[in-house]
């Protein structure tokens, strides 16, 4: 079928990161979306380890370079040096754990501080995970309602029953990718202008 056709030349990579408390299930998130299974290793992650996975988006191969990083306060300076070069950023926390919401506020501005330049609407999304369990939090209302305010997509997943986990991933790719080809178009048209600038020189008294 055609529609299935990718053209290779076009193949772009991304970055993609995923952030949050410790034990939110980052980890059984990743491998949930990538090899499909649920992944219940309570081993805590040092630092980052990295899967991929590529997927067709509008006919262009994309392959996700998906970086998972470790929650622990202790690794907080390690993991934010991998911040650099991300396309896309995934905030996690656990739904049955309030601390790991309140947590958003301070991962999401530690990430948005050391991303350079520093974009405003830089492709991101939250998911609120372990939705399959009972003893919950954090209200949907309450969470859908932060992100709302930041204008960040709100997820609500499950890495053990696989509940919107590749829809997630796949709305931030596509988020990532349109950022990354405006990017990539601007720098292309700034290129080509001949005007280094047209703003008009100050004079100085």
């Amino acid at each position: 079928p055609q529609g299935l056709s990718m053209d290779a030349s076009k193949k772009v990579d991304l970055k993609i990161i995923i952030i949050g408390a410790l034990g939110v299930g980052k980890t059984s998130l990743l491998h949930q979306y990538v090899h499909k299974k649920f992944y219940e290793d309570y081993r805590t992650t040092l630092g980052a380890s990295i899967l991929t996975k590529v997927l067709p988006v509008d006919s262009t191969p994309l392959k996700l370079q998906i970086w998972d990083t470790g929650g622990q306060e202790r690794f907080r300076s390690m993991v934010s040096t991998f911040y650099k070069g991300s396309d896309g950023c995934m905030l996690a926390f656990d739904v049955t754990d309030r601390e790991s919401f309140e947590a958003l506020d301070n991962w999401r501005d530690d990430f948005l501080e050391k991303v350079i330049p520093r974009e405003q609407d830089f492709p991101m999304v939250v998911l609120g995970n372990k939705i399959d369990l009972s003893d919950r939090q954090v209200s949907k209302e309450m969470a859908s309602a932060w992100c709302k305010e930041k204008d960040i997509p709100y997820f609500e997943v499950s890495a053990k029953n696989n509940i919107n986990v590749a829809e997630a991933f796949e709305t931030l790719a596509k988020q990532a990718l349109s950022t990354y080809k405006g990017i990539f178009e601007s720098y292309l048209t700034d290129s080509i202008k001949l005007t280094p600038n047209d703003k008009p020189k100050q004079s100085c008294c």
